[in-house]
């Protein structure tokens, strides 16, 4: 006999948060795993409802830039960590996530990326945050701006080593810094692979940033850090003063970036500048984790376990011990993220959950599958109280209770 359909997966009592505006009362209907409908109408006989109790029902999030979560870094290159870590994201909220490399070996860098797949095509809601992709990060890195990165995992890009990563067909975001020797023709070979075309860890100018943009460069990782500004390129070159990575991104149409918005990195002023100035639509939410989130404030390891460089947590933020303060990536959930740029900016509560959703999903190239509450795309849901908060998480319209 055919065997019986899924009952439809209805949330109702809730403000539906659509990606440029809030829809009061309106249901989210699912059916196999994707989402059928999205606003009013009778619920279905037989449905399984999921009451959002008067707060938000949302897209799940969308992660461009993490490293690990709950004390596992992608960098470890198992698929114990990879869970662990994706695992940790889907309970603040994240539903689609792009692992992402530090400098390293080749060999640690493709046991990540193998381990990531491995995990990829095991699928299920239990696996957390589902991988859409792996973001080669490092190590292609500028001498001057590798942060708390391990320094002897930086080089120049060679084309035989990101070939080989390329050919995984794992690779959908991809970063060197423009000014380093080879950076134009990563760029164009990871254009080719359709990948999101990025720069960061960079003390670039003006004129480099705008050799990257014709090679196909399309994003600036987390604004404002470990990037070039117009100070640090006076150290450079001198007089005249130079153009930076910010000038560039702020005044280029085609640019998008992001911005670490866990109330440690940057001020609400920096905050409510970015994104007046470059929107919703060009601005995304990133979390840059470490192994230290959802653990408590100690010493962890930045990369892999065995090697990588230490970092300390004080429960809110990271930073890099003994050199004044300098910080190592957040050590929160997208879900602070999104409270955070709410309250620092009063930016509407549609174009923050945007941010953390639909913007990076379309940067990404993934968001005919995901990023808002559309009908066709994956049953991807958050429910959220009215403080944001996240109290339930849906993967492809299964419950994870991770």
């Amino acid at each position: 006999m055919p065997r019986a359909a899924a009952p439809a997966l209805v949330f109702v009592n809730g403000t539906v948060i659509l990606p440029d505006r809030l829809v009061p009362g309106a249901v989210v209907e699912c059916a196999g795993g994707r989402i059928r409908r999205v606003g009013r109408g009778r619920i279905p006989k037989g449905a399984v409802v999921v009451d959002a109790r008067g707060g938000y029902v949302a897209p799940g999030f969308v992660d461009l830039h993490v490293h690990g979560g709950d004390g596992a870094d992608f960098m470890d290159g198992t698929a114990e960590a990879v869970r662990t870590a994706c695992r940790a994201h889907a309970r603040h909220g994240t539903t689609t996530i792009f692992p992402t490399t530090t400098t390293g070996a080749e060999a640690q860098i493709a046991a990540m990326i193998a381990a990531c797949g491995g995990v990829r095509r095991e699928g299920g809601v239990a696996a957390g945050a589902r991988i859409a992709g792996v973001h080669l990060y490092g190590p292609y890195f500028a001498p001057d701006k590798v942060g708390c990165h391990p320094a002897s995992g930086r080089r120049d890009p060679e084309a035989a080593e990101y070939q080989r990563h390329f050919a995984t067909g794992l690779v959908r975001i991809a970063t060197c810094a423009a000014e380093l020797p080879g950076a134009e023709a990563f760029y164009r070979a990871a254009r080719r692979r359709g990948c999101l075309v990025t720069c960061g860890h960079s003390n670039a100018t003006w004129a480099e940033m705008a050799r990257a943009y014709r090679a196909g460069m399309r994003h600036v990782d987390h604004f404002w850090c470990a990037m070039s500004s117009v100070a640090s390129l006076r150290q450079r070159y001198g007089t005249p003063m130079q153009a930076s990575m910010e000038q560039f991104v702020l005044a280029e149409p085609g640019m998008s970036t992001e911005v670490i918005a866990d109330g440690c990195h940057l001020s609400p002023e920096l905050l409510t500048f970015a994104w007046r100035q470059l929107g919703a639509r060009r601005l995304c939410l990133v979390t840059d984790a470490n192994r230290a989130l959802d653990q408590p404030p100690g010493r962890y390891r930045f990369g892999s376990a065995e090697d990588g460089e230490w970092i300390e947590s004080d429960g809110r933020v990271g930073f890099v011990p003994g050199a004044g303060g300098a910080l190592a990536s957040s050590v929160v959930g997208l879900d602070t993220m999104v409270r955070t740029m709410r309250a620092a900016t009063g930016a509407p509560l549609a174009e923050v959950v945007r941010m953390a959703s639909l913007t990076p999903a379309e940067r990404a190239g993934v968001a005919r599958e995901t990023g808002s509450l559309a009908v066709g795309k994956r049953a991807d849901v958050l429910v959220l109280d009215r403080r944001i908060r996240v109290r339930r998480v849906f993967i492809g319209g299964a419950e994870f209770t991770g």
